[in-house]
């Protein structure tokens, strides 16, 4: 088990004791008056009301929702940058509202933003990439470790002399979970981090977070409005209007396409082409996500 500071020997304790690394119980939250950035609470509501869920140790974990439905609210709660109004969250069975032990749990959970130059800060990828476990004071050649493990882990090992500035979209979001990923931490958040990337680097980032999922076993919560890459996911929670529409495996989130439509979200091509086909009375299987399955099933009826 690795170790963060004076936290790190009662959270791997935790750990061996339980499966959820994260549980969100029953949280309310509602943006402070001032903060005028804030369109939903200029309208006086709660952005989150009444949310509990739980991250599993090891589990990739899709959140879906519209604009406004308070999923990019609840990346941030999840490794306690934002502190819910009632209700709890807790990394390891320890609260986030907890200050003594916040930078631990910042450890423990790593955060990665929509925009990856408001998370990159040196000019050369390796520096960038050292930049946190340096101001941990951790000693040089467990530095250098950390930074060539979490390059090679997302594929950015050859680039790590490079200037941060002439990288790809898909290679700077990279470098920054490169940086999370050098806090060794047990679960990172994701806050649409392939918004901003055109599809070659889409397929570059999913591919480095599955890989970091299936082969380290590290826990991924992903915000995403690309429903492909939901389908990866082992679990899909959909939240609207601030709290869980609905959730399950892709299957099951999926197979309830005229919920989703109902609330303005989109499904999965296949999955869309399926349901259309059932409205207009012709018997098709329920659960078809991917192109593969919905070509079978086309066959099938033919």
């Amino acid at each position: 088990m690795r170790q963060y500071g004076n936290l790190g020997i009662v959270l791997n304790e935790v750990m061996l004791l339980m499966s959820d690394i994260i549980t969100v119980n029953d949280v309310y939250y509602k943006y402070p008056s001032d903060d005028s950035n804030n369109i939903v609470e200029a309208l006086n509501k709660n952005v989150l009301s009444g949310v509990s869920l739980n991250v599993g140790e090891g589990e990739f974990l899709a959140i879906l929702g519209q604009n406004g439905s308070g999923k990019s609210t609840l990346a941030r709660m999840l490794n306690g940058l934002i502190i819910p109004d009632r209700g709890s969250v807790t990394v390891c069975g320890v609260d986030t509202a907890d200050d003594e032990h916040n930078f631990d749990i910042k450890s423990r959970v790593g955060l990665v933003l929509q925009n990856p130059d408001n998370q990159l800060i040196t000019s050369i990828v390796e520096e960038d990439v050292a930049f946190a476990p340096e101001n941990l004071g951790i000693a040089p050649i467990e530095i250098r470790k950390r930074v060539d493990d979490a390059l090679m882990a997302v594929d950015m090992y050859e680039f790590r002399r490079s200037a941060v500035h002439k990288l790809s979209g898909g290679q700077k979001q990279r470098v920054a979970i490169a940086g999370v990923l050098a806090m060794l931490p047990c679960c990172i958040v994701l806050d649409e981090p392939t918004a901003m990337l055109d599809p070659k680097g889409r397929r570059e980032v999913l591919r480095a977070l599955m890989r970091l999922n299936r082969e380290q076993g590290i826990s991924i919560v992903m915000i995403t409005h690309y429903m492909q890459e939901a389908t990866q996911a082992d679990r899909i929670v959909v939240m609207d209007k601030g709290k869980i529409l609905t959730q399950g495996t892709p299957k099951e989130v999926f197979s309830q396409a005229e919920l989703l439509i109902s609330h303005n979200l989109s499904v999965p091509q296949s999955a869309e082409l399926i349901y259309n086909l059932q409205k207009a009375g012709i018997s098709m299987p329920d659960g078809v996500i991917s192109d593969d399955e919905c070509v079978e099933a086309l066959l099938a009826f033919i």
